[in-house]
Order: C-alpha cells, then structure tokens, then sequence
C-alpha cells in the first residue's frame, strides 16, 4: 500500500522543490569563467537542503551525482563512478559483515551480558555494566543494532523494579531515565572509538585519503578515540548518576536470578559462535598491529581494506558444519547489511572530488588564511560547537561529508596540521545527545515511553558542552602525542 500522501510534512515538500530551484539559481547566476564552481555551489546547496529535510532518503540523494556530474560536464561517468566504489566503502562493508556475524551468532548478547556478570547486579553496577557493555559493542558494530539489543535487558531490569514495589515512584523514574539514556549515549560515544564505529569516522577516513593520500591506521585512530571516549563515558557515567540525576537505589531483587537466567539460556558457546569471536579477534588484531605485521612481512602487504575484507570473506567460506553446508553466514544475511550507508559514503566522496576539481577546496583556505585571526582553539572550538549542534537536527553522516572538506581547506588555510582541527570534528558529529531525532541510538530509547523530551534535553545539553570541551583540549593534545 502506499504511503499516505497527506501525511507528508508541508517543510519536507518545500524542501523537496527548493533543492533543485537553488541548483537552477547557482547556474544562472554563474559568471562565464566560472560556470562550473556555480555547479558544483548548486549541485551541494541542493544535496544539503534534501539531506537536512530528508525529503527523501538520504541514500537516495546521494546518487545525484551520479546523473549531475557527467551530465554536466564536471566529470566523465568513469570519473564519477570512482568514488563509489572508493576502498574506504568497503573497509566499512567488511566491518558491516563482521558485525553481520556477531548478531547472527548471538555473540554480542554473550559479551554484553558477561560485561555486566564483571560490574554487578546492584543499581548502579548495573548501570555501569550496560554502558560498558554498549560502548565495547558499538565500537564494532552499529550503535541502532546495539541500542536495540540492550533496550529489552534494560527493561526486563526495569520491570524486575516496578514489580518488587519497594521504592518510591520518583526513584524508580529517576533509575530509569538514568538507565537508558545511558544506553543512547554509550553507544554514541562507542562509535567514537575506532574508525568504523560509527559512519563519521569512515567518511573522514575516506576524505582524507582523498585530499592527502594518507591512509589513518587503526590503532593510530584508537589511541586517540579511546581515551576520549573513556573520559566521555565517565562524565556521562557522573552526571547521570551523582549530579543531574542522583541514582539513590542500593537493591533490585532479583537482578541477579535475571542476568544469571539469561546466560543460561544463550548456553555453552557453540562452535559458530567460537569460529566468529576467533575471525573477529584476528581482524581487530591485524587492524590494530597492521604497522608491525607489515614491518615483519617486508613491505605494505596489509591495508585497512583488505584487512576488514579478509575478516568480512571469512565469514562465508568458513564451514560450520561441512556435511550439512552450514558456514558462519549465507548470503541471505546480507540483506540486513545497511546498503545504504556504503551509497552515502560514495556521494559523499563524488561531492569531495568536485568541490576539489573546480578549486572550491583551496578558495576557501585562502580567504581563510587572509581573514580569519582567531587562534587554532578558538577556531577549532567554534567548528566543534558548529558540528555538536547541526548534527542535532540533521544527519551526522551527510553534516561531515559537507562539513569536512571545507574544515580540511581552512586547517590548510590557516597552516595547522591537518589532523588537528578535523578529527575532533568528525568526533562531535557523533557527539549529538539532545534530541530523539539526533542519532538513532536516542531514538531508540526515547521510543520505550519512559523518557520525555526534555529530560533528554536537559542531560544532553550539559553533555553536549562537556564534549566541546574534552574535545577542543584533549584531543588536539592526544593528536600532537600520536601524529609526531
């Protein structure tokens, strides 16, 4: 059936008509030297009103270049195709097959609950392990499959709570509003912590092959995405509990019969789920020693890519069972790969290219370099603040594919290293904690009926500030340790 049209927000079908309107305008407006820097301005202002709106799937308006770039002369159709299939795209593919797996297999449920068997069954171990838990997971696979996952055990927690009627009605509200938004916000900060945790960081990644022909390792991104994200997780561990929400619980009977019961019932680890948790450790492995492996192996053998791809290969040529032809996953898995994802990540690069080829990149670096005076923290905390609160209202994967090109010209611009200002950046985009709309982690927990509105946006206000902060001064400083 299709969908109700009339249900169809009246912003969205402006938005829908304004994009190519704005296209038409740029063209015409263009002076004859530079018709095609008046393309490209239009072809993004374009992209970018149908992103915020979402006046159709963002995948969807990802492909526009796909027609607009040969059609227009900008680029060939080989030259436009290239980008999507750009070897960062399938760096995040092979991790979607590994995360792909580890559901598939339930062994995210086994770690996640072991996590929490490790921090206790009393409030605030509880707590404590469910963001744990959350963080480690999202750092490998989505933070929505994530968030969904742990969503039940929160609630089974919850009921377990409501039931026993021995606490008051303002602190079992108190816990629970606690308790899942410190779900949202493990997984929001998870995806921080390594490069493909979270789309940003792969289309960063991707950016900056591009404009620099630098390959960022997996390690050299967890060594500053890590510790950023533990100090994070604490502040948000803190505010949750002991300042904007004063967990005050000590006892949830039961608790511990529940989790035990759950463990139980996942059983012994069987032979598929041992085979993905050895192809994952190997692949995280390679992916954090690649340097070492290919210092032992003589020359660049392992790459990011290949790495991911090997983990991503493995998982459907290993047999589980030979005799019945049972391997790790079958194909009919991967429709539940987000396809879409590796679509935007190549309209977002098609865009970076022409924003470089018609000289978009470097007129912006050097209008910065002559008019803007600020120091490095303050243009960085400006861009920091910029990136938190746009990716507020809009996607944080189409905010960076934008926002990062222009960021990696004023970096150039202004003489910085090229790290300094655009990973904490690419770091806030991820770090949106305010709105249900914001990431779909928040959606997620927001959508169980127990959390309003302005509870989440009270705790994601302060949030959103102390990350401003932890990234505008702690970042830059783990940048200049790790990229000597």
């Amino acid at each position: 059936m299709s969908e109700d049209l009339s249900s169809y927000p009246f912003y969205k079908t402006i938005a829908l008509v304004l994009g190519p309107i704005a296209f038409v305008l740029f063209i015409a407006a263009s002076p004859n030297q530079e018709v095609p820097l008046y393309q490209v301005y239009g072809i993004a202002t374009w992209m970018i009103i149908w992103w915020m709106a979402e006046v159709v799937p963002i995948y969807i308006t990802a492909l526009l270049p796909m027609f607009l770039f040969p059609s227009l002369g900008l680029f060939s159709v080989k030259e436009t195709f290239i980008p999507y299939a750009n070897p960062i795209i399938f760096l995040f593919m092979g991790g979607f097959i590994i995360a792909l797996a580890m559901e598939e297999r339930k062994l995210h449920i086994r770690m996640a609950l072991y996590i929490i068997k490790l921090t206790g069954t009393k409030p605030l171990g509880i707590m404590l392990g469910m963001m744990l838990a959350t963080t480690f997971l999202s750092m490998w696979i989505s933070n929505t499959a994530t968030t969904v996952m742990m969503l039940p055990i929160a609630l089974s927690v919850l009921d377990l709570l409501r039931n026993q009627g021995s606490t008051n009605d303002r602190e079992f509200k108190t816990f629970s509003l606690a308790l899942l938004l410190s779900i949202a916000y493990a997984a929001n900060i998870g995806g921080t912590m390594t490069i493909i945790g979270t789309p940003p960081n792969v289309v960063f990644a991707g950016l900056f092959e591009e404009y620099h022909n630098i390959e960022i390792g997996f390690g050299k991104w967890m060594l500053i995405g890590v510790p950023s994200g533990i100090i994070l997780l604490g502040l948000t561990y803190l505010l949750l509990t002991k300042v904007i929400l004063k967990i005050r619980l000590t006892e949830i009977e039961g608790s511990k019969e529940l989790f035990e019961k759950r463990r139980n019932d996942l059983g012994k680890m069987d032979r598929g789920e041992r085979m993905v948790m050895i192809v994952f450790i190997l692949t995280a492995t390679l992916w954090m020693f690649k340097s070492q492996f290919n210092w032992l192996l003589g020359g660049p053998v392992l790459h990011n890519t290949t790495i991911a791809m090997l983990g991503g290969i493995l998982m459907f040529i290993l047999p589980v069972h030979v005799k019945q032809g049972e391997f790790i996953l079958d194909w009919k898995a991967t429709t539940r790969l987000p396809w879409g994802i590796l679509i935007l990540f190549g309209g977002g690069l098609s865009l970076a290219a022409a924003f470089g080829q018609v000289g978009l990149i470097s007129n912006v670096g050097n209008w910065v370099a002559e008019n803007v005076y600020a120091s490095v923290f303050v243009l960085g905390l400006v861009l920091i603040a910029f990136s938190i609160f746009a990716t507020e209202v809009m996607s944080n994967v189409a905010l960076v594919t934008v926002l990062l090109p222009v960021v990696i010209a004023i970096s150039e611009g202004a003489g910085i290293s090229p790290y300094e200002i655009t990973i904490p950046v690419t770091l806030a985009a991820s770090c949106a904690f305010m709105m249900p709309i914001s990431t779909p982690p928040n959606a997620v927990v927001y959508s169980s009926g127990l959390i309003k509105m302005a509870q989440m946006a009270k705790v994601g206000l302060v949030l959103n500030i102390l990350s401003m902060i932890v990234l505008a001064v702690l970042v830059p400083w783990l940048i200049g340790w790790v990229f000597i």
